[in-house]
């Protein structure tokens, strides 16, 4: 997935079907991984486009805008986070695909048959399920997950909310497909599974008709993602719903969702949207006695407790009324404006640096990474008003004048080089 003259051959229709899944076998398959396209890196400007989409229809239908300011760059923020391991190695999910199929496949089914594409479609949702179905009902797997169930908002920001622990045990649901399953024709289904499931995180469509009973559509996710107790460890489908209708985690939409965390957390500080519950594990993993219990607070249910059922006990769940108020930042809009101007920024040297990773040395780019979670960390603190923010805010900024100074970054607009210098 490194070609650069394969990452030229999608076309603007092509880049619009990829977010729905609607792609043909003849058009995505591929001999080898290194033609596989990245089709996540091309979705961005897509991205933004049904996002701004969105917005201009919950403004015209709802008279509001779908989510909050704070919650989508803290979505976004996860989203970054998520992608920035790939800077320097291959996602393990491919890694260990290609090393199961090198050494230990039983058939060698063709890169270009229809059948191959197909069937790697279903595999990759089929194992997609159980993964999902899996990060919820195991606590270690849960630590990774529950960073893009913490939002308490629903919008297409949500979906960029991802973890940057997830990828190391999602491999394990997957690799019984490189038994058979050439990597190039799994490389694309993985990342088609990913694009369809952006557009269901949406309040703007409500119902599909007959499309319902097939797909997983923002309805059933919309379930997915709710606190209510009828929406716990439901709708863990990736394309098809039909998983879930056959293995009895199916849901319908019901009364209002709420969203978010049974327990919310109330911050956007990225390092800890992504790790609380890991250090939660941990604590409780040493202050539960007795050896087998330990044990079960890492492979059982997040809502386990000596005495009681794997997944816990539904009646501890926190009930909903539907008028739970957000967490929001006591920011002042000023600062709001500040910390989206920050971030702005850096998102361009983000981009620039995925850009150009093969012309940086190791060391800028390890240097470039630290510069992007400290801003991302920096603006969390802001947004929280934490009393360590301004002290925090004027460490990054000496940082970024130390790291231009030294050739790790540069201005998006050459003619600011000499007020940097200055």
């Amino acid at each position: 997935m490194k070609n650069p003259e394969a990452q030229q051959d999608v076309s603007l229709s092509q880049g619009v079907r990829m977010m729905f899944y609607m792609m043909k076998p003849n058009e995505t398959s591929f001999q080898t991984l290194e033609e596989v396209p990245d089709y996540v890196k091309k979705a961005t400007p897509f991205f933004i486009s049904l996002m701004v989409l969105e917005l201009v229809v919950s403004w015209i239908h709802r008279g509001k805008p779908p989510g909050r300011l704070d919650d989508a760059l803290t979505s976004i923020s996860a989203g970054v986070l998520s992608r920035l391991p790939n800077l320097f190695f291959r996602s393990i999910e491919l890694t260990t695909y290609i090393y199961v199929w090198e050494n230990y496949r039983l058939f060698d089914w063709p890169w270009d048959s229809p059948w191959t594409w197909y069937l790697a479609f279903l595999g990759v949702d089929f194992g997609y399920y159980w993964f999902h179905r899996m990060a919820h009902e195991i606590n270690f797997m849960w630590a990774g997950h529950q960073t893009h169930h913490s939002s308490e908002d629903y919008n297409l920001s949500t979906a960029l909310r991802q973890s940057v622990l997830q990828i190391y045990t999602s491999w394990i649901f997957y690799s019984p497909l490189a038994l058979f399953i050439p990597p190039s024709v799994y490389a694309v289904h993985l990342q088609f599974n990913l694009l369809y499931q952006f557009w269901i995180h949406t309040e703007v469509i409500t119902n599909l008709g007959p499309l319902e009973l097939i797909l997983n559509t923002p309805s059933h996710h919309r379930v997915h993602h709710g606190r209510n107790r009828y929406c716990i460890d439901k709708n863990y489908a990736g394309v098809l719903i039909i998983w879930d209708r056959i293995f009895g985690t199916f849901e319908a939409e019901k009364e209002k969702v709420v969203y978010g965390l049974t327990h919310p957390i109330n911050t956007f500080e990225p390092i800890k949207v992504q790790f609380h519950h890991l250090f939660y594990i941990w604590t409780t993993f040493w202050d539960t006695p007795g050896f087998f219990n330990k044990f079960s607070v890492i492979f059982k249910g997040p809502g386990w407790g000596p005495g009681k059922p794997r997944l816990g006990l539904s009646e501890e769940i926190p009930e909903v009324t539907g008028k739970e108020v957000p967490f929001s930042s006591s920011a002042s809009q000023l600062l709001k404006i500040y910390t989206v101007v920050q971030f702005a920024l850096m998102l361009a040297f983000y981009e620039d640096t995925f850009a150009n990773t093969a012309e940086l040395s190791q060391v800028t780019l390890l240097l470039r990474v630290c510069f992007v979670i400290l801003t991302l960390t920096s603006i969390g603190f802001l947004l929280d008003q934490r009393q360590e923010a301004t002290l925090m805010e004027t460490l990054r900024c000496l940082v970024f004048l130390l790291l231009y100074r030294f050739g790790h970054l540069k201005p998006l607009v050459p003619s600011l080089s000499m007020a940097f210098e200055v």
